[in-house]
């Protein structure tokens, strides 16, 4: 595997936790290229199946509809999800997608809104300040 080319069938899925009939790719995350303040996911989904209601503490989530359609309810909104449409969750919002066709196909970027980390790494779930470090350019 590259440094920074990646490629989903080198990948190893994994079933998140709060999801049903959900295959995800971590391509990028510290594990495959050494991100630090993100995460980008590829998820395979079944029909009936996806996020059931949770959230993210102190997490942002873009997920993004590469293939079929869902729907999906977030800050007190419902709607349906089409190829080619992004929804935004923000941190610390109950969020669900449920497929609604055959299969679908998702592209999921995480971040920490307050410390800038990725999910699978941010300790501080929206309680410390924004981190800073001598290599970052300011925020």
């Amino acid at each position: 595997m590259s440094r920074y080319l990646v490629r989903q069938q080198d990948v190893r899925p994994y079933s998140p936790a709060n999801h049903t009939g959900t295959r995800n790719f971590r391509l990028i995350g510290p594990e495959t290229v050494g991100a630090r303040q993100l995460e980008v996911i590829v998820g395979e989904l079944e029909r009936g199946k996806g996020a059931l209601p949770h959230s993210h503490k102190g997490i942002e989530q873009v997920c993004y509809l590469l293939e079929g359609n869902a729907h999906v309810e977030v800050g007190g909104q419902k709607f349906e999800m089409k190829p080619g449409e992004a929804c935004f969750f923000p941190a610390d919002t109950v969020h669900l997608l449920i497929v609604t066709s055959e299969r679908a196909k998702v592209l999921v970027i995480y971040s920490c809104a307050v410390c800038g980390w990725w999910i699978s790494r941010c300790s501080c779930r929206g309680r410390s300040p924004r981190r800073s470090s001598p290599t970052s350019a300011p925020r």
